[in-house]
């Protein structure tokens, strides 16, 4: 981030987004200067809402469908007039236009793509593979890519880069790196900007004129999704609409933007009006996935050689970064949960079968077959006892081969201990309850600790004393009865250190919660509650449990037993918030400012339209200076003075792309590092 002010801080650009437009206009065939000024208005338009690129269909100031007209020399003149009128339009204007035209070169016709910006010519960029198929007679009035002699041209009186190895780059915006090809280059077994990508480039572009027959649009989606993800790149992609003649074909004016296999925003089809279409893309997401993915940079390494081809073209976009611009981009406000029902559903049953699975290879291949888990009445705890009947189900035992065992402490209340009898009942597997409460008596006599003279000291080691004990006969409760310990501790809390080391919620024979986030636990136990696979009495208890404060009981209230007193999203945050810090630190590598920026977009007072699981969720709205507090929370307790609970957990399976913070996993990291540079950074962000 490069300022500090709260106007400059809503500014999308100072996050490394980019906003990218296409541009559909209504055109007329050979008629270059009703197409240009059509152009114009729209390049205008995509200025106005803050596009640093805007790109328009292929052969656009001509029509696509000219044919034989293209060798028509009234025409390529006009067209070339047409271009010079753009050229003069885009003099004020900071948003980089991508227009198609027929340039003569070498006496030679090529199908062109070209760069304009402020009044320069950029880069011309030759369509490489001519289709001559089908309905498609290019090679008849057009010249390859590689036909060409030159690699700089002059037009309209400059001298402009000319070849299919071209990257604009934006030096203000430099994650900003443009290449573009056309149309049938796509549709190749290596595309153009397969290169491109390896050589930097970051917004692949595709100028496009495409007909439209049965089942083309989808099609065209799966070639550009595949092509945004196969380049960790944005893909901008555009085709010719209304106007375009009918005699042989027709147009639908298809138009998508992608962003590392995802779709962020596509036209409206088969419309007789002109369309502008943006999307806010993560440059330094993109960025970072090509670090993170080493197979990406083993791919320049091969063709190296090739790449090193590529030429830069730099122009500074003069973007007004003093003023707000806000991200018109969704931003999840639960990123480990879809909003979407079908989505989450989905999503649920693959969690849970892939912990269910899990689980059962550790069983079968350690000769075990029975489990001893604590039941507390919270989520976590509920959930692994939710998988491991599944699993006994699986391998056809008896889920009486599942020792649940609750063990009521200090502050245990009664609704918490109520509720591990009723879900150990309804789960159908042996349940037992040991009563903790003498055996930490003697420990902290042991101890010499002034609760055991009567003293109402209630500090760590009066908790941890508790959570000690409880994990103590797990252990021997599994050598007594040949079973091994599982797990309940989840990734939330790993993450921010929320758990007492060497104890339940750390230590285990094997966790199948490890990185499962507490925000997914939430539905996970939901989905298992609504679809009713415990049966309606077992429906009631999950319902229960999911209305429960989250908290360790482990501390009364004036000696009484509740869980009054503590309330654990009071001491580290809310979940639902930390949770998003987690996901955009462990998974996109962002800084704590972009953080911040990426939840206020998301958790800010506005209507963020349908969230998960409806009624259920609640609509919190946080303020920049909320989001703030706990983000600093996290970046202190993730950075500095967690890691070393976080290097020696036990085996747990990772269950989804979000992160997983095993050391034999996604993350490995000193015990011993520092906070500042994170801190340093929140520091940064307004108050």
């Amino acid at each position: 981030m490069q300022a500090t002010s709260s106007s400059s801080f809503d500014n999308l650009y100072l996050h490394d987004f980019a906003r990218l437009a296409v541009g559909v206009p209504v055109c007329r065939v050979a008629d270059p200067a009703y197409n240009a000024e059509q152009t114009a208005q729209l390049l205008i338009q995509a200025a106005q809402e803050g596009a640093a690129l805007v790109a328009f269909p292929e052969l656009g100031l001509a029509a696509y469908t000219s044919d034989d007209l293209f060798h028509q020399r009234a025409l390529l003149d006009g067209c070339e007039a047409a271009l010079a009128h753009l050229l003069a339009v885009s003099r004020d204007l900071p948003t980089i236009a991508i227009v198609g035209v027929p340039l003569r070169v070498e006496h030679r016709l090529f199908n062109c793509a070209v760069a304009l910006h402020r009044g320069r010519l950029l880069a011309v960029w030759p369509k490489t593979y001519l289709p001559n198929y089908g309905e498609f007679y290019e090679a008849r009035q057009f010249n390859a890519a590689d036909e060409a002699l030159s690699t700089e041209i002059e037009l309209l009186g400059q001298q402009v880069p000319f070849g299919t190895r071209l990257v604009v780059q934006a030096q203000d915006l430099p994650l900003l790196r443009v290449h573009v090809e056309i149309c049938e280059d796509v549709w190749t077994p290596i595309p153009p900007s397969s290169y491109a990508a390896m050589a930097g480039a970051t917004v692949l572009v595709n100028l496009s004129a495409s007909n439209v027959t049965v089942g083309k649009a989808g099609y065209r989606h799966q070639l550009v999704s595949q092509q945004s993800a196969r380049c960790l790149a944005a893909y901008v992609y555009t085709s010719a609409g209304a106007g375009e003649s009918s005699t042989d074909l027709a147009w639908d004016g298809q138009a998508l933007i992608y962003e590392n296999g995802s779709l962020l925003s596509e036209a409206e089809r088969f419309v007789r009006r002109a369309q502008l279409l943006t999307a806010d893309v993560d440059l330094e997401r993109l960025s970072r996935e090509r670090m993170r993915q080493t197979s990406f940079g083993d791919s320049v390494r091969h063709h190296a050689p090739l790449l090193k081809e590529f030429r830069t073209v730099r122009t500074a976009l003069g973007l007004d970064l003093s003023e707000p611009l806000p991200l018109r981009r969704r931003i999840e406000r639960f990123p480990y949960v879809p909003s979407d029902r079908t989505r989450r559903d989905e999503r649920c049953n693959e969690v849970f079968n892939i912990q269910v699975q899990a689980l059962v290879q550790r069983l079968v291949s350690s000769g075990i077959h029975k489990l001893v888990l604590g039941i507390s009445g919270g989520l976590d705890s509920t959930h692994a006892l939710l998988v491991a009947a599944r699993a006994m189900d699986l391998m056809g035992w008896p889920r009486t081969n599942i020792l649940g065992v609750t063990m009521p402490g200090f502050a245990t209340s009664t609704r918490t201990r109520d509720q591990a009898m009723r879900l150990m009942a309804a789960m159908g597997c042996e349940a037992r309850e040991i009563d903790i409460r003498p055996s930490c008596t003697q420990m902290l006599a042991d101890l010499g600790h002034p609760y055991a003279k009567g003293e109402a000291v209630y500090d760590v080691t009066f908790e941890n004393v508790q959570a000690g004990e409880r994990t103590s006969h797990l252990f021997r409760l599994a050598n007594h009865t040949g079973a091994l310990v599982l797990g309940t501790g989840d990734l939330s809390e790993l993450a921010l250190g929320w758990c007492t080391y060497g104890v339940g919620d750390h230590m285990s024979h094997y966790n199948v919660n490890a990185s499962v986030p507490k925000t997914l636990i939430q539905y996970l136990v939901r989905w298992v509650a609504e679809t009713e696979q415990l049966g309606a009495q077992g429906k009631t208890v999950l319902l229960d449990i999911l209305g429960t404060e989250i908290s360790p009981e482990l501390v009364p209230q004036d000696g009484k037993s509740t869980s009054g007193l503590q309330s654990t999203e009071s001491a580290i945050g809310p979940y639902e918030l930390q949770d998003f810090n987690l996901f955009y630190t462990i998974r996109q590598g962002c800084s704590p400012a972009k953080i911040a920026f990426l939840a206020r977009h998301a958790w800010g007072d506005r209507e963020m339209g349908d969230w998960p699981d409806g009624e259920h969720v609640r609509r919190n709205e946080y303020s920049l200076a909320e989001i703030k507090r706990v983000l600093r929370i996290f970046v202190q307790r993730f950075f500095k003075g967690s890691q070393f609970k976080r290097s020696c957990v036990p085996n747990a399976p990772k269950v989804g792309s979000g992160g997983s913070l095993s050391p034999r996993g996604d993350w490995r990291a000193p015990s011993d590092s520092e906070a500042s540079v994170w801190l340093a950074d929140l520091d940064r962000i307004p108050d």
